[in-house]
């Protein structure tokens, strides 16, 4: 049976200076971590991932949202059945680019991952960041979450940034930033998540849309203002 963490659970360096938001978006990535070492989940939908966008603010359309749960769900089932646990695959689709990241022991089995994934219906584009070598250790993939969460708890804190924007994936230490954002946004979220310590490099891979295409969706996107007190 794996153990929930609580936070006293948690190094306390890494959230000595942290706001409590911060504290507890770090609990929730290591709760989702150690769900993900259950049994019920033989292969990683989503892997070291925060920041999954409720559908009223997620800048998908509900319908693509649902097409990236399917496309997930659907690509790791396939990479399941025909390379088992002979590979650690990590699957996230946004706006149905799919994200693949993880460790095969081969350059065959890596290929093969990426060709289960093309196959998969719906999928645009697929960015594969899947490492040949030894799979990780549950360490590193807990450390991989803690990032994560540090990551998204910075774009929490940045006032000029609609955080549900951003999907957020952390593998060996290297942060993947997914969504749909301008080039602004881009820039200051990839500024962000550098500044993030064991952050190793920052991979955008975010569809650009224009300030105009921003502007089309409405005020909903617009970053909340602080309510004035009476």
């Amino acid at each position: 049976m794996t153990l929930l963490p609580t936070l006293k659970d948690l190094p306390m360096t890494s959230v000595t200076r942290s706001s409590r938001r911060t504290r507890r978006l770090i609990l929730a990535a290591a709760l989702g971590g150690a769900l993900l070492q259950t049994a019920c989940v033989p292969l990683i939908v989503g892997g070291a991932a925060v920041g999954s966008a409720m559908v009223a603010t997620d800048r998908r359309t509900s319908g693509t949202q649902l097409e990236d749960q399917g496309i997930e769900l659907k690509t790791a089932n396939r990479i399941r059945e025909q390379l088992g646990d002979r590979v650690h695959i990590n699957v996230n689709s946004y706006n149905r680019m799919v994200l693949l990241t993880g460790e095969t022991r081969n350059d065959e089995d890596r290929a093969a991952v990426e060709r289960i994934a093309q196959g998969v219906e719906n999928v645009g584009n697929v960015l594969n960041e899947v490492g040949v070598g030894m799979l990780s250790s549950l360490s590193s993939r807990a450390n991989d979450v803690a990032i994560a969460a540090k990551v998204k708890a910075s774009l929490v804190d940045a006032k000029d940034l609609i955080t549900n924007a951003f999907y957020v994936v952390v593998e060996r230490g290297n942060v993947y930033i997914m969504g749909r954002v301008t080039e602004r946004e881009a820039t200051r979220a990839t500024e962000i998540a550098r500044g993030v310590r064991g952050v190793q490099k920052v991979v955008r891979a975010m569809e650009i849309i224009s300030e105009a295409e921003l502007a089309a969706m409405g005020q909903a996107q617009q970053p909340a203002k602080p309510k004035s007190t009476p």
